[in-house]
């Protein structure tokens, strides 16, 4: 089973018509599975993925 490792949250607001009806809108997280080096599986946002390959690389 992965762990998430992500403090991060999901956003709230509204979808707004023309008529500026207003309607319950979640923007979810971009959550992706990955294996650690050590072997560990993780659940970590796409960013912090992406920044985790450019600390490699350094």
């Amino acid at each position: 089973m992965s762990k998430k490792m992500t403090s991060k949250k999901p956003q709230f607001g509204h979808n707004r018509s023309h008529a500026l009806n207003a309607t319950a809108k979640k923007w979810r997280l971009n959550l992706q599975k990955i294996t650690l080096a050590d072997g560990r599986k993780v659940k970590l946002t796409a960013r912090e993925i992406k920044n985790l390959k450019k600390a490699e690389k350094n």
